[in-house]
C-alpha cells in the first residue's frame, strides 16, 4: 500500500467504501513523476476505506504493453492498466466502460480532447478514462539563440509566453521551417528529428501529413492512396527536409533526439519537456536558451502531434466501482494539476480548460520557457495522432511499423520514386487489413 499523504480529497460520485485495488501505472520519465499518483492514491485510499496498490511498469521492450496484452488474453491481473493509445482499441471487450464518469467530468470541464475521445471510445461506449499522467504534446523545443543567429527568427517575439501571437506567428509554416532547417544545417546545429521506427519519429511526422491533408486511408481503412496529390506533396516535403538532417537520422531512437539537444548540437527537437528538463540538469547553458512554440502550419491547418494515455479498468476486476470513483479524483482538476507540478510541466490533462495552470508561465530557466507546451487558443491548432482516421486496429499496425517514416526513406534512402512509395504504401496498408 503506497503511504497516506495530505492532498485534500474532494468527493466524487460513489466512492469506494472499503476493500482493496491493484492499478498497473505507466513508470514516468520524468523523476519524481511517480510521487503524484503515488500521493493521490494514498489520500484517496485513505479517506475511503480502501487499501490502494500501485505498481509502475515502463515502456522499454514494450514490458507494459506485454503486461496488458498478458491480463487480457489471461482474464487476471490489475484493476485497472495504463493503455498506450491504440491498446484501448484492441482491448475494448475486456474493458469496463465509464460513460457515468466521463458525463460527470464532460460537464464540469468540458469536452475531452477529441484524439483522446477516438482512441477511448469502442461501440459507442467509453472504455477508458483518458490520463493527465503520461499524456504529453511534442511542439518545438527550439534553441532561441542558434535559431536567431542562423535563421534569423526570433521565436520568443513570435511565440511569447504571454498567451499571444507575436510578430511573424503566420509565417511559422512548413515553408519557413525548411529554409530555417537549411541554414541550421549549415551551421552545424541541424534540427534533431528522428525518421525512423519509434514514437517521437512516427508522431510528428504524422502531424506533418495531417497538416498537408495527407490521410492514407479514410475511417474504413480503406487506402486512399492513389491519385493523391496531398499526400505526394507531404512525402515530397520530408524528403526535401531530410536532407537538412544529420545522416543517421533514420536510426535514431525517442532518446537520440534528446541528446542532440542536450549535447548543444541541435537548434530544435520536437519533444515534451523532459529534454529541457534533463539539459537544466545535466548543461544549464542549453536549457537556458530553450524555447517552446507550436509545430508549423501546413496547407491544411496547423496540427500538433498528442500522445495520450488512457487509464483502462478491466472488466474482470474485482472492485470496478471502486476503481471508477479512484480515477474520477485522479481526474479532477485539483489532482490533475498536482499531477502535472509534480512532472514539472510535462504531462498535459484531457480538458482544454485546464491549459491554464501556473507551472507552465513559471518554469525556468528562462522563464516562460515552456509556456506555449500546452496547446493554447492563440495557437490555432488541432492536436492529433498518426493514422488518423483509420480503424484503431489498423492504424496501431501502421503506427508499429511506422509506414509514415518509411514511405519518405524508400525514396529519400532507398532512391524509389515517389509513385512507386506509394504503391508500396498501398500494398502494405492492403496486406494489414487482409491480416
Amino acid at each position: 500500500m503506497v503511504a497516506a499523504g495530505t492532498l485534500a480529497a474532494p468527493m466524487v460520485h460513489a466512492q469506494g467504501t472499503g476493500g482493496s485495488l491493484r492499478f498497473a501505472f505507466w513508470d514516468h520519465w520524468v523523476p519524481g513523476g511517480n510521487d503524484a499518483l503515488k500521493k493521490l492514491a494514498a489520500d484517496w485510499g485513505e479517506k475511503n476505506r480502501v487499501n490502494v496498490s500501485l505498481d509502475f511498469i515502463n515502456t522499454t521492450g514494450n514490458q507494459l504493453q506485454l503486461t496488458a496484452a498478458a491480463q487480457a488474453q489471461s482474464g487476471n491481473g490489475h484493476d485497472g492498466i495504463s493503455l498506450t493509445p491504440w491498446d484501448v482499441g484492441a482491448y475494448s471487450d475486456k474493458l469496463e466502460p465509464v460513460d457515468e464518469v466521463i458525463q460527470r467530468l464532460e460537464a464540469k470541464y468540458g469536452t475531452i480532447n477529441p484524439v483522446a475521445k477516438f482512441l477511448a471510445v469502442h461501440g459507442g461506449k467509453w472504455r477508458g478514462i483518458p490520463a493527465t499522467s503520461g499524456t504529453q504534446n511534442k511542439p518545438a523545443c527550439v534553441r532561441f539563440d542558434l535559431m536567431q543567429e542562423h535563421a534569423g527568427i526570433d521565436v520568443r517575439a513570435m511565440w511569447p509566453a504571454s498567451g499571444e501571437r507575436g510578430p511573424g506567428a503566420d509565417t511559422w509554416t512548413w515553408d519557413t521551417f525548411l529554409k530555417a532547417a537549411e541554414a541550421c544545417h549549415k551551421a552545424g546545429v541541424p534540427f534533431g528529428l528522428p525518421m525512423g521506427q519509434f514514437s517521437d519519429a512516427v508522431d510528428w511526422v504524422g502531424a506533418l501529413f495531417l497538416s498537408y491533408g495527407a490521410q492514407i486511408t479514410n475511417a474504413k481503412g480503406e487506402p486512399t492512396i492513389k491519385g493523391n496529390e496531398k499526400l505526394k506533396q507531404a512525402i515530397d516535403y520530408g524528403v526535401r527536409l531530410s536532407k537538412f538532417l544529420p545522416n543517421d537520422v533514420w536510426a535514431w531512437d525517442d532518446a537520440s533526439n534528446n541528446r542532440a539537444l542536450i549535447s548543444g548540437k541541435s537548434a530544435l527537437v520536437f519533444n515534451p519537456p523532459s529534454a529541457w528538463a534533463v539539459a537544466k540538469r545535466d548543461n544549464i547553458a542549453v536549457a537556458e536558451k530553450c524555447w517552446t512554440i507550436p509545430m508549423p502550419a501546413g496547407p491544411a491547418g496547423r496540427f500538433l502531434a498528442y500522445l495520450p494515455f488512457t487509464t483502462g479498468i478491466w472488466s474482470f476486476g474485482k472492485n470496478k466501482n471502486a476503481a471508477k470513483a479512484m480515477l474520477e479524483f485522479f481526474s479532477q482538476r485539483e489532482s490533475a494539476e498536482f499531477t502535472t507540478n509534480t512532472s514539472g510541466g510535462y504531462d498535459i490533462p484531457p480538458f482544454a480548460t485546464m491549459s491554464d495552470f501556473k507551472i507552465w508561465e513559471t518554469q525556468n530557466p528562462p522563464v516562460g520557457t515552456i509556456a506555449n507546451y500546452p496547446l493554447k487558443p492563440h495557437h490555432q491548432a488541432k492536436t492529433s495522432i498518426a493514422f488518423d482516421p483509420a480503424p484503431p486496429e489498423l492504424a496501431s499496425q501502421m503506427y508499429i511499423q511506422a509506414l509514415n517514416t518509411k514511405v519518405i526513406a524508400r525514396v529519400a534512402q532507398g532512391g524509389e520514386t515517389i509513385d512507386q512509395a506509394m504503391g508500396w504504401l498501398e500494398r502494405e496498408i492492403n496486406n494489414m487489413r487482409r491480416g
